[in-house]
């Protein structure tokens, strides 16, 4: 039966790899033309984080506790500016609670665009649910303040506790607010150089890829005007004539069609047992030889009664009789991979195989080792 399985596994392999082996390497490597805008981004493009520290009103009593010193001193702040002085030792309300406040300031932002904003408790309060945020300036790392925070929270869970008891869903101090803050200062961002020149920063650097975006940069325009510095950026020359225009020359660079490069690469999930790899990776020649020793041992208990008419001696009683029974399992599989295989023709021939998905990472991990496969292994 052993060699049976090993003959198997031999056979389908060898068909995957004759499979691969018929399709021409060239084809094999190919991939489809994308736009130059999908691989990555004009310098200067670029997100800025916002942050703030505010107070959220309105709870049920599921603010922070008076123990929070930080709660009653920024309520106490907030209430001088509507000209009442109360000292922060006498704040005692649980219906507030302090919280940061978080958003994201998009490129190219203007005066008035509303942004979505994240709002976390400071504190100690139990939930947020019901509250609504007071005014509350964002900054950027520059400290200069960019945006108005303010409105009705919206929290994706509850949690309510009494006498002991906790009824709870979610995260209930996170909240968001759609559309939350307002801009008020906003960003021009610069991507032209003073030697008006723009530079395109590729969101994988590899020199294969920078090279041909310049080429067919290059091709398109008819004009040496790109040209790639390292393999992350790739200069380009702004034409005199369509410095006037610059988000029509970048769109027509953005457009440019570009069949990137990419690396061979396996990545494994052991958490999950997910698998994912190029159809194209590599596998040299290598001997696979694979099975699991399953041993079990079980116990069984049964009682053993006197069946007597009438009175039993002194001496007769009823025993307790345990039946052990060791099991072992051991299947076996082995078999070649021809030296034209992939990763995508042993996981074929495995899965017909009907081979568990973490048998499988477990293949290639020791593949791997061997230094048989052509790829690098990222586990996660």
């Amino acid at each position: 039966m052993r060699a049976l399985h090993a003959l198997t596994l031999a056979a389908l392999l060898a068909v995957a790899g004759v499979a691969g082996a018929a399709v021409p390497k060239d084809v094999r490597n190919s991939g489809e033309a994308i736009r130059v805008k999908d691989l990555g981004h004009v310098q200067g493009w670029r997100d800025n984080a916002l942050i703030g520290y505010g107070i959220v009103t309105g709870l049920a009593g599921s603010g922070d506790s008076a123990n929070n010193r930080v709660t009653r001193q920024a309520l106490a702040n907030a209430l001088t500016q509507f000209n009442l002085s109360v000292p922060p030792e006498q704040v005692q309300s649980r219906n507030v609670a302090v919280v940061l406040v978080a958003a994201t300031l998009a490129p190219f932002s203007r005066e008035g665009d509303a942004l979505d904003i994240t709002v976390t408790s400071a504190g100690d309060a139990r939930s947020l649910v019901g509250g609504s945020l007071l005014q509350t300036p964002l900054k950027g790392a520059n400290g200069r303040v960019y945006a108005l925070a303010q409105g009705q929270l919206s929290v994706g869970g509850y949690r309510y506790d009494a006498n002991g008891n906790v009824v709870q869903k979610n995260h209930a101090t996170s909240a968001s607010v759609p559309g939350g803050a307002i801009v008020e200062v906003g960003v021009d961002a610069s991507v032209l150089r003073p030697d008006q020149r723009v530079t395109f920063v590729l969101s994988e650097a590899d020199y294969t890829t920078a090279a041909r975006v310049a080429s067919a940069i290059n091709s398109q325009f008819g004009a040496t005007l790109a040209h790639a510095h390292d393999a992350a950026g790739i200069d380009i020359a702004v034409p005199e004539a369509q410095r006037a225009g610059l988000v029509e020359f970048l769109a027509q660079v953005e457009n440019v069609m570009v069949e990137p490069d990419r690396r061979a690469r396996v990545v494994i999930n052991e958490r999950t047992g997910t698998l994912v790899a190029g159809g194209d990776v590599r596998i040299a020649r290598v001997a696979i030889s694979q099975g699991d020793l399953k041993l079990t041992i079980s116990s069984e208990n049964s009682a053993s009664q006197p069946y007597f008419i009438g009175n039993a001696g002194a001496g007769v009683r009823t025993a307790i009789v345990t039946n052990t029974r060791v099991e072992v399992d051991e299947p076996n599989g082995a078999g070649f991979v021809n030296g034209s295989g992939t990763v995508g023709d042993l996981v074929q021939a495995l899965a017909k195989l009907k081979t568990s998905t973490r048998d499988v990472i477990s293949i290639l991990r020791a593949i791997k080792a061997a230094g048989a496969l052509h790829a690098e292994l990222i586990v996660q």
